[in-house]
This record gives structure tokens, sequence and C-alpha cells, in this order.
């Protein structure tokens, strides 16, 4: 089994190579800035989305603007997004609009993030590092599109491209989780700590990817994260 999953990291670590594998304690490193790699992430969901929580956790040394997570449809390029336009800073947009979340910043350390929404409040939570930000409102009544292309490392401007390179992700990334509905506060919690999560529709421990460009997998560094 281990050497199954040394062979599936050494043809996820070529450019191009499609790969389903536990990235336990693994990290992407993004190498190049500014770059256009990026990393495509499998499966979209199946049907519309009525609400959703994104995590995943990074650590770079980035000033400058920079996306992490993109969901991309051809009807509208932001469908969800998670970018930084600067330190202490995060936006997350759902149907092209976005709400400003901002978080005291932590240099030179992992940051774990989780945006969560739902339609029918149109309530969008922000939890950094295990612990809640003010909610805000945003796109009360939407549904997010199904068909779609999700990338990581990169903001789309097109469905599945028009990357602006000075707006790429160079660093580390890790422990990347999409649900179909918003975790309770006691999960929001777990997912920052590492521990035990429920089902999810795209998860770290069994992840389809797409490697594009230079983007390393590596083992993690395990000091900088909570286990």
């Amino acid at each position: 089994m281990e050497k199954l999953q040394l062979w599936l990291l050494i043809l996820a670590g070529l450019s191009g190579a499609v790969a389903q594998s536990d990235l336990y304690r693994k990290v992407f490193v993004f190498r190049k800035d500014p770059s256009d790699a990026h990393v495509v992430v499998k499966p979209e969901p199946e049907q519309p989305l009525q609400n959703f929580t994104v995590c995943l956790r990074s650590f770079t040394d980035l000033t400058r603007p920079y996306g992490l997570f993109s969901y991309a449809t051809k009807a509208q390029d932001n469908e969800i997004l998670l970018f930084k336009p600067k330190p202490g800073e995060y936006r997350l947009y759902v149907g092209g609009e976005f709400v400003t979340f901002r978080v005291p910043e932590n240099r030179m350390d992992w940051e774990h993030v989780c945006a969560s929404w739902e339609s029918a409040t149109g309530i969008a939570e922000f939890w950094v590092n295990g612990k809640p930000l003010p909610r805000k409102g945003l796109r009360k009544g939407y549904s997010v599109s199904a068909e779609a292309v999700i990338i990581l490392g990169q903001e789309q401007d097109s469905f599945g491209g028009g990357f602006d390179l000075y707006n790429s992700f160079t660093g580390e990334m890790t422990d990347v989780y999409m649900w179909g509905y918003g975790l309770s506060p006691g999960k929001m919690r777990a997912a920052y700590q590492s521990l035990q999560l429920p089902p999810s529709a795209l998860g770290w421990r069994n992840l389809q990817y797409e490697i594009k460009g230079d983007v390393a997998v590596k083992p993690r560094l395990r000091d900088t994260l909570i286990i």
C-alpha cells in the first residue's frame, strides 16, 4: 500500500499528471513567483449548492494579492472564490459578489481558514485558526451552479483559465476540504485541529487532482501545523 501511495505521489509531481491519493501529512508547494502554476481538483458537485463550507491551510510570505480557492462556472468566473488582496484581509466571493473579512495578520506561520455560506439567509461565516469572525450577508437566495472547474493557487478570470500571474499563490497549501453544507462550530474547530471530519465532497484524505505547472507534493513540516 505504501509503495502504491509513493508511486501516486511521484506521478502527481509530474506536471499534468492525474492522481487520487491520501495526502495526509503532505502539502502542495507552489514554488515560483509569479506563476501560472495551479492544481485542478475534482470531483465537482453533482447538483447546485444552496450551502457550502470550504476549508484550507496555507503558508506564505506574500504581501501582494493572491487567490487560494477558485470555483468557476461558464456563467460566472467568481462563483466561489477565496482571495487575499493584502495582509490582514480576506475576501469571500459568491456569485460574483464579495464580502471582506479583516483578520489579525499571522506572519510567517500557517493560517487555517474556513468559509461557510447559506443561501436561505445569505449569511457568510469566516473562521481563522479555529476562531469565528463577525458574520456578514452575501447573495441571499442565490444558487451556486454545479458545473464548475475548481482550481487551487489561482483566481480564474474565465472558465478554467484567464489567470493574472500577479494574483497567483506562492507557498504551501494543505488540508483542503469542501462540503455542500455549513459545518457546525464544533466541526469548524475540528478542521483547524486536524481532527476527524464528516464526509466531504472534496477531501484532502481522498483527493483527485491534476498538477499544472511548477507545483510539488512534499511532506509537511510537522512543527508548523496543528496535529
